[in-house]
């Protein structure tokens, strides 16, 4: 425990209250977000013996370091607020979705007197219908080009009837996919009708509208309009595309999400089935983390909490494999966002129960078939570091920070710091240096200077296991140098090259360490390497570019970034701003004619204006 942290006297002050706790380990990072209805019944368990509580738990109690918790009004509070924290801070000991995905809606705006149909990721309450979630952004853009074909619904956000007859009709129009009513080329009530047609499509009238099109196409080739009729015949493969996939199912027209899962050792997948007015629109599937000694109730739960909370749409029922423990809360927490009743359902016989069965198969199939696909990453990520780890004598190589400095042609030197966690880079943790004491290519000086910063910064509250120094043993004499005058102790290693500039092995304890080519921990140092020579390279060339632009323009006084923008519009090259007479700097927008004279008599410190 913490030492200013009095495990029994912070127990004595926990509300017996509805809310939120979370577990903190030595270095304050939060391994676990749990809530309760009673906070001090609750977290006090943590630290009674409890039997059968399962080998995770006990682990994660090894770890806690303290606790904290908020208190909340009410128990559904409390699962909206666990929810959110538990989205944010992706604790270790927590059941957690891998996948965070967003489905796609169509939106017919028929709120508008001439509506619209347009791409919507979220489902709002704003007097629009929406039709899906459909599984594929695709999809719903294939659907609205042939909404689009077939009845000549507008997708401009011009304001109509204010804005009819401004401006020219759009390209839409001229391909004969918008009837035009920002023209009064078709009355309110005419496009009217045509919204109706279209929501009876979307609603799954699709028999008629094939039929219409049918009949269309026989009449042009009777008439040997053969073009037009091909046109037709193209709509109607269109229409099969679109609606071929939406299998019927026995629902009575319900809104139901079908849910089940597979799991084989630490590997869980969830699948949930869509069904939307009766027809199946389609399939997801999810991997769960830390799932090992989870029941199934639990995998079920947690998949229930953290995947609705970010979903825009919640049907009418659920159907899932496995009972839940919360069920009436976790149905009142639904029907709020639903704005409806809805329904948890666990079948054990007939249809439903049918339809549990298949998507518990499909679960099977996506996990046998992606089971070889996550021992191949784990093995480059996760297997490359333990291979390090092993290969040095080290305990950990789960965060590796590479260095790097960049200072092409002498220009002003900047360094990366790349951040790789159990072998994947971590993005968020990247950092970038400029140097503000070295002048000039020298490259040790400016990694000391780079390496002191990093390890002096209280913004970086966490260390490296192993620090990788993008060069041999130079490179890593600085590092151990800094870190012997700071008194911090982390191994270092210098990764090598070959005479291509190509990964060749790692420089550590005055030793170089070569490894096969074609070994996980190899691939690894060498992503590790170019990621990092990317990152300065590419920070180097904005301060190179936005130093270029500035030196010419931002030093001549009157011109700030609006000016400057306005003369590289007008005049599109330095050159032709340089040569400019002052009459010509002035048509420019925004320079007057002092700025003009300001501007020329910077590019002719020698020439007098006046000759």
């Amino acid at each position: 425990m913490r030492e200013d942290f009095d495990v029994k006297e912070e127990l004595k002050k926990l509300p017996e209250q509805p809310g939120v706790y979370l577990m903190h380990a030595k270095d304050d990072e939060i391994i676990y977000v749990g809530k309760a209805i009673n906070l001090k019944r609750r977290v006090s368990s943590y630290f009674r013996k409890v039997v059968n509580r399962g080998p995770k738990i006990e682990k994660m109690i090894t770890l806690i370091h303290y606790f904290e918790y908020i208190v909340t009004d009410s128990e559904l509070e409390a699962l909206v607020l666990e929810n959110n924290l538990i989205k944010e801070h992706r604790p270790k000991y927590n059941t957690m979705l891998k996948d965070d995905k967003s489905y796609p809606f169509m939106k017919v705006t028929v709120q508008e007197d001439f509506p619209r149909v347009l791409f919507a990721r979220q489902m709002k309450r704003d007097g629009a219908k929406y039709f899906g979630p459909y599984t594929s952004a695709g999809a719903v853009k294939d659907t609205i080009e042939l909404v689009k074909k077939l009845y000549g619904i507008r997708t401009c956000n011009k304001s109509l009837p204010k804005e009819i007859g401004k401006g020219r009709p759009c390209l839409y129009y001229q391909m004969k996919q918008c009837a035009g009513p920002c023209q009064g080329y078709i009355s309110k009530e005419e496009y009217g009708e045509r919204i109706d047609r279209l929501l009876a499509f979307l609603n799954g009238d699709y028999k008629k509208v094939l039929a219409d099109l049918e009949t269309k196409m026989k009449e042009k080739a009777a008439e040997f309009e053969f073009e037009e009729a091909a046109e037709y015949r193209d709509l109607m493969e269109s229409v099969r595309h679109v609606t071929g996939s939406q299998r019927v199912v026995k629902t009575g027209g319900i809104d139901r999400d079908i849910i089940a899962m597979a799991r084989k050792d630490e590997e869980t997948v969830v699948s949930v089935f869509f069904v939307r007015d009766g027809k199946l629109l389609g399939r997801e599937h999810f991997h769960m983390e830390q799932t090992g000694k989870d029941s199934g109730s639990q995998i079920i739960e947690a998949f229930i909490k953290q995947y609705y909370s970010g979903t825009p749409f919640v049907p009418n029922e659920l159907l899932t494999e496995f009972a839940v423990e919360e069920q009436e809360l976790l149905e009142q927490w639904l029907g709020e966002k639903r704005g409806g009743r809805v329904h948890i359902i666990t079948p054990m016989k007939g249809e439903k129960s049918k339809m549990i069965d298949l998507a518990r198969e499909n679960a099977k199939v996506v996990l046998s078939r992606d089971l070889e696909k996550l021992k191949r990453e784990e093995a480059r990520t996760v297997g490359a570091a333990n291979e390090l780890a092993l290969m040095l004598g080290l305990p950990l190589a789960d965060r590796l920070e590479a260095f790097d400095i960049s200072n092409t042609s002498g220009y002003q030197s900047v360094a990366s710091m790349v951040v790789f966690e159990k072998g994947r880079p971590k993005k968020n943790a990247y950092r970038k240096f400029k140097l503000r004491t070295v002048t000039g290519p020298d490259d040790y000086k400016s990694m000391e200077e780079v390496l002191t910063r990093r390890f002096t910064d209280e913004r970086f509250d966490v260390y490296p296991d192993i620090i990788m120094m993008d060069g041999g043993k130079g490179q890593v004499n600085i590092a151990l140098k800094v870190l012997e005058q700071l008194n911090i102790h982390i191994p270092v290693c210098g990764m090598v090259k070959d005479d291509n500039h190509r990964t060749r092995g790692l420089y550590y304890n005055n030793e170089e360490i070569n490894f096969p080519k074609n070994s996980e921990v190899f691939g690894m140092i060498t992503r590790l390497q170019d990621e990092a020579h990317r990152f300065a390279i590419t920070y180097h060339k904005l301060l190179r570019g936005k130093e270029q632009v500035h030196s010419i323009l931002d030093d001549i006084n009157g011109v700030g970034p609006a000016r400057r923008k306005a003369l590289m519009q007008y005049f599109k090259e330095i050159d032709k701003i340089k040569n400019a007479t002052i009459e010509e700097l002035s048509e420019v927008k925004g320079i007057t004619p002092q700025v003009a004279q300001e501007i020329y008599n910077f590019f002719h410190e020698d020439v007098d204006p006046g000759i």
